[in-house]
């Protein structure tokens, strides 16, 4: 059933920056979802007001002498209060920024804009102002003209340069806050994929601590990009799709187009995404973790266009490689570790080894690499002196990556061999217009709405089993996976369990009022007994399908924790054996392949990274091939090189 959203408090959540509320959140934002555990608050706003009415009707009944007096003392309450607004309005903003999927979307995203904008305009009470450098402009411009089709340059600049925060920063903050959780968690976990970090261990005293500590911790990242963001087909690689009647996409873009069918945030959240979009997930965390990275690209020459390659993190003056459409890094020189691009230009076998021979062949090689171009992922709110002052305020358990310094970053990348040349990647940006499109499109057509959307409503509809899910999803990628009895607070796992129905209650439900009543499913009026049952229908379809995708979470979760052996039997029994068909199939193949490695079982797991048809086959037979190396059986793909 779809859920209600009362706004209460006396105090509007379309504030301006004028407003002054005393204290804490102004309005009551909370979506009710009973089932987190969260108990909601009354509005503090509302309390102070009337405690403060109240009191100052016993004032003015007072001695007359005292008049001074008070008035001194009410003028230094009310500078205190004041400073202790100042002080909280970040702690404010990104108190709701964590909550963000529990809140009133639109109503939260002014209160942070609000807390935001206020805490901008304490910085210009204090006199707190950033300097221009015209050279550092003139830089900006040049960058922005590589997206002008996309971004109108003057106008970028102007929205850059602008001081006051908008809906727009707090889109950016949403997703920037979810890949800051899960940098964090990831960092200090206890499982790192055991191929690359092995031999950074052994080769820790030639390397030095300068490169081996950010090293292990990029391999740590694409690790968890790898296993958690499920790889789609890419544009060319979808059949039977075609453009639905009515729908109009700028910018050339074709329906499900490659890269930016969806945007970055919805990748992250969604936990899948083609090869471009691994990519930019990959990238925001490492942005997170304060490593410079960015996508690789051939140059353009002649009638050829740019080509996306790699990611490339720049660690120590060299840019290391990793291919999130394979899933595995470019693999070094001899067979070992993780190739540099130097390497890559220079030694043709680099390259030549990622084909696997009889299955397929790499499609760069070392003369397509000569020239390569670094595109940046940045976004327009991310470059300005507002996130730039925005970041310098963070501190302590707030801190977080904000602001991008683009010259800064361009010209890091530029000063690397064999990069021509550094730009603003122009897809994420497209997947922005992209969404707006289709939800414009949405917003006029039910029907188109319902093809559009219909894939993703177990996770982002209204229904009370969709909120529940969505916030299990939301505290899995905070690092949240138990439950906190002492805050009432439910964990992901506790979340991702109540979505496992039996699936007698499932398929009972189609003919079981009291059932239905229970689910809170009731026929509506004007309703005749046909639709209802197709109602019916769908509703057990989606129970099945949020049932496997919270089994398939929660079989993550438990790798993520170093629970191989647990990890196994869900992937296995939880969501391959579950007998309903799902895209997370391929996705659960690889990870209990992962876990069999872990556990000691390697041929079985390559026999199972073997699968033919699998979306990340080729890297998968890679991955194959080194696990087995060294075994003491023949194989023709082992032995290949």
């Amino acid at each position: 059933m779809p859920v209600c959203f009362p706004l209460t408090g006396c105090w509007s959540a379309g504030v301006s920056s004028s407003a002054e509320p005393a204290s804490g959140t102004p309005v009551e934002l909370s979506a009710g979802r009973a089932a987190t555990g969260a108990v909601g608050r009354p509005s503090g706003w509302s309390l102070c007001r009337l405690v403060g009415l109240l009191l100052g009707g016993v004032l003015v009944v007072g001695c007359s002498d005292d008049t001074r007096t008070i008035r001194s003392i009410q003028a230094d309450r009310q500078q205190r209060q004041q400073a202790g607004a100042k002080v909280d309005h970040l702690a404010e903003a990104f108190s709701l920024v964590s909550r963000l999927v529990e809140l009133r979307p639109e109503a939260a995203s002014r209160q942070i804009t609000y807390h935001l904008n206020a805490w901008q305009q304490t910085r210009v009470d204090a006199g707190v102002t950033g300097g221009t450098d015209p050279e550092a402009e003139a830089k900006l411009r040049r960058l922005l003209t590589s997206v002008a089709d996309i971004l109108p340059t003057a106008e970028t600049a102007e929205g850059i340069a602008r001081a006051s925060f908008d809906a727009a920063d707090v889109e950016g903050l949403r997703y920037r806050y979810l890949a800051r959780q899960v940098c964090e968690w990831v960092r200090v976990s206890e499982v790192v994929d055991p191929l690359w970090a092995d031999w950074v261990d052994e080769n820790r005293e030639e390397m030095g601590a300068d490169v081996a500590e950010p090293l292990t911790l990029a391999i740590r990242l694409f690790d968890w990009t790898v296993r958690n963001i499920s790889l789609e087909p890419t544009e060319g690689e979808v059949s039977g799709e075609s453009t639905p009647p009515g729908l109009r996409l700028p910018l050339g873009m074709r329906f499900r187009g490659s890269g930016y069918r969806q945007t970055p945030y919805q990748t992250l959240f969604r936990g899948t995404g083609d090869a471009l979009q691994r990519t930019s997930t990959f990238l925001g965390l490492c942005r997170q973790a304060e490593l410079p990275a960015a996508l690789l690209a051939t140059a353009p020459s002649g009638d050829s266009e740019a080509r996306p390659w790699v990611a490339g993190v720049w660690i120590g003056g060299d840019v290391y490689l990793f291919d999130c459409g394979l899933g595995v890094p470019i693999i070094g020189p001899n067979q070992s570790g993780i190739a540099t691009l130097a390497q890559a230009r220079t030694d043709a076998s680099v390259l030549r080894r990622m084909n696997v021979p009889g299955w397929f062949d790499y499609p760069f090689g070392r003369e397509d690499v000569g020239q390569c171009v670094a595109l940046l992922m940045l976004e327009p709110e991310a470059m300005g002196p507002r996130a730039q002052g925005l970041q310098r305020g963070l501190t302590g358990d707030l801190r977080m990556s904000v602001y991008d310094d683009p010259v800064a970053l361009a010209d890091l990348f530029e000063g690397v061999a064999g990069i021509a040349a550094a730009r603003i990647w122009d897809v994420p940006l497209k997947a922005r217009a992209y969404r707006a499109a289709i939800d414009a499109a949405s917003r006029q057509d039910v029907l188109l709405n319902f093809y559009l959307n219909a894939p993703w409503f177990i996770l982002e509809g209204e229904g009370e089993q969709s909120q529940e899910l969505a916030i299990g999803r939301w505290r899995h990628l905070q690092g949240r996976f138990d439950s906190d009895d002492d805050d009432a607070i439910l964990g992901a796992k506790k979340l991702y369990l109540n979505q496992r129905q039996p699936e007698f209650e499932i398929a009972d439900l189609r003919g079981n009022v009291e059932l239905q009543m229970r689910y809170g499913i009731r026929r509506e009026l004007r309703v005749t007994p046909e639709q209802y049952d197709m109602q019916i229908q769908q509703i057990q379809l989606l129970m099945r399908q949020g049932k496997v995708l919270a089994s398939f979470w929660l079989s993550l979760i438990q790798y993520d924790t170093g629970r191989f052996d647990l990890a196994k039997n869900w992937f296995r029994q939880r969501v391959l054996e579950d007998g309903v068909d799902s895209p997370w199939e391929a996705p659960a193949r690889y990870n209990l392949a992962r876990a069999l490695e872990r556990l000691g079982e390697k041929e079985q797991a390559a026999e199972i990274l073997r699968t033919e048809g699998d979306p990340q086959e080729h890297g998968n037979r890679i991955r194959a091939r080194m696990i087995l190396r060294g075994l003491p059986r023949g194989d023709s793909e082992v032995d290949a090189d």
